[in-house]
């Protein structure tokens, strides 16, 4: 990955070996490895190390969770939050994984659309719930720095799965409560 950096600075019209750029291709490919190690984990894993048989039946909601990801048509950040709802079917998540799950996804080349999906599919597949909701609110720099540099765009998705998508009144509580501030 080193020397297709210093090809690129050299495509770009830059010296890869001037003095603060010598160290760039390393920098990057570590950078690449870090924003992109998602693709090295197991995301059941990350669910099924902390899962407990509860009683509990009625919604958790995780929200404001940061993310940054790298957009896959042109490698640019994009950022936001991501809010996730549950109802629980008999079992409880370790709240702290919800966060790991959502960066898992996160740190691999991404659409959003596609992203907020994933976060809902595998909550729901390995949590077993009565259903998932999942809002992503992101700001894209593809969008900003360049083509259409519209820098205040905020891009809206959401996955709803089981009551989430079949119980209007289940779906507004959710999308209330990710919108409401209250701190305990």
């Amino acid at each position: 990955m080193q020397d297709l950096i210093r090809n690129i600075l050299k495509e770009i019209g830059e010296d890869p070996d001037r003095e603060g750029l010598k160290m760039t291709p390393l920098r990057v490919e570590k950078s690449y490895q870090f924003l992109t190690s998602g693709y090295k984990q197991d995301v059941c894993k990350i669910i099924n190390d902390a899962l407990f048989h509860e009683r509990y039946d009625e919604m958790v909601i995780v929200k404001d969770i940061e993310l940054y990801s790298l957009c896959e048509h042109h490698m640019l950040p994009f950022y936001g939050k991501c809010h996730v709802g549950y109802m629980p079917n008999g079992k409880v998540v370790g709240l702290s994984k919800i966060p790991r799950v959502v960066d898992a996804f996160a740190k691999r080349l991404q659409v959003q659309e596609r992203l907020t999906y994933q976060i809902a599919n595998i909550l729901m597949e390995c949590l077993e719930p009565q259903g998932v909701g999942v809002v992503v609110e992101a700001r894209h720099l593809c969008m900003m720095m360049r083509g259409v540099e519209k820098q205040s765009t905020v891009v809206n998705t959401s996955a709803m799965l089981g009551v989430f998508r079949e119980n209007q009144g289940t779906r507004a509580e959710f999308m209330h409560l990710i919108k409401t501030q209250r701190y305990a």
